[in-house]
């Protein structure tokens, strides 16, 4: 029987002007031939948010640094199981798009871990996420991004000027 370690998260779909998305490709230490591209975000601290772990993350992850107000509301939610490092996860997440014209990804802040297990950056197009071979998650990415980006263009601009 798997042995789940609970664990809250929030994310960012960080999109330009292309409406392109930023992911990051890495590994799972455990399983090094396991890579993977994912959005920016992880783990909340105790106590913290959901906006407020989102705006750290970014601002670890990227070096965008936004307000958790900035970040609105989250325009999606799930709950994973995954391993990583040798243990499994059940992750409550919830997800916040950011429209950026453009951003120089700045990864300074980036723990050990993520320094281990992180190896690039780039930008996705919707097109290209549809059409690769390579892992992604969320697994849904594409459909969740178009819902999100249509509920980002009804609602406004959405955009923070950068």
């Amino acid at each position: 029987m798997t042995v789940y370690t609970p664990r809250r998260a929030a994310r960012v779909l960080l999109v330009d002007a292309a409406d392109r998305v930023l992911l990051f490709a890495g590994t799972d230490p455990a399983r090094p031939g396991h890579s993977y591209w994912f959005t920016p975000g992880g783990g909340l601290d105790p106590g913290e948010s959901p906006a407020d772990g989102a705006a750290r993350e970014l601002a670890e992850e990227t070096g965008l640094r936004l307000t958790p107000d900035e970040l609105g509301v989250p325009v999606w939610s799930e709950t994973v199981e995954f391993p990583f490092d040798g243990v499994w996860y059940r992750q409550e997440q919830e997800f916040f798009i950011v429209r950026v014209p453009a951003w120089e990804v700045d990864t300074a802040g980036f723990n050990e871990i993520e320094r281990a297990s992180v190896s690039g950056h780039r930008w996705w197009s919707l097109a290209e996420l549809a059409h690769t071979e390579e892992r992604y998650y969320p697994e849904d990415l594409p459909v969740v991004l178009t819902r999100a980006l249509a509920a980002d263009r009804s609602a406004g601009d959405g955009s923070v000027a950068c």
